[in-house]
């Protein structure tokens, strides 16, 4: 187990307008811990991503997905039967939540619960303006700019 925190104050003093993913990366190092449910998260296409949780035993009724601001959260609470008496419990059937940080530009669009297992699919979508685009270069001319032009 971590008992040391990273330092990221070089990171800070050297980069500009990184301070969310460098928080990321603090969030991550210092509250990194595997858990209940499982899950996996899969590169489907370029731009298309999935996370896939194994929930045996929950209903759609008990499950609840929001996705804001970059995070995207799983609930799940299931009701205890009361009619029920176990000698032995070993399918877990408890409460949880799951946290995941979204990258800016990441969303979710859609999610199915199929056998078991609950499907979240996320895609990526770029927007135009940050879009690697191609410059033209003039042949050693010098553009006018829009203000130049109005003066002349």
């Amino acid at each position: 187990m971590r008992t040391s925190k990273l330092d990221l104050t070089p990171l800070y003093r050297s980069a500009i307008g990184i301070d969310r993913m460098a928080s990321l990366l603090d969030t991550a190092y210092t509250d990194a811990k595997p858990g209940y449910p499982p899950y996996n998260v899969e590169l489907v296409e370029e731009n298309q991503y999935r996370i896939t949780m194994a929930l045996a035993g929950f209903r759609e009724d008990e499950l609840d997905i929001v996705s804001e601001q970059n995070t995207l959260v799983v609930t799940g609470k299931q009701a205890e039967p009361e009619d029920r008496h176990f000698l032995y419990r070993g399918i877990a059937a408890r409460s949880f939540e799951r946290k995941f940080q979204l990258a800016e530009h990441v969303n979710v669009v859609g999610a199915r619960l199929e056998n078991g297992m609950l499907y979240v699919d996320l895609e990526r979508e770029i927007p135009e303006a940050m879009k690697p685009r191609r410059i033209a270069i003039n042949g050693g001319e010098t553009p006018v700019l829009a203000k130049d032009a109005r003066a002349a």
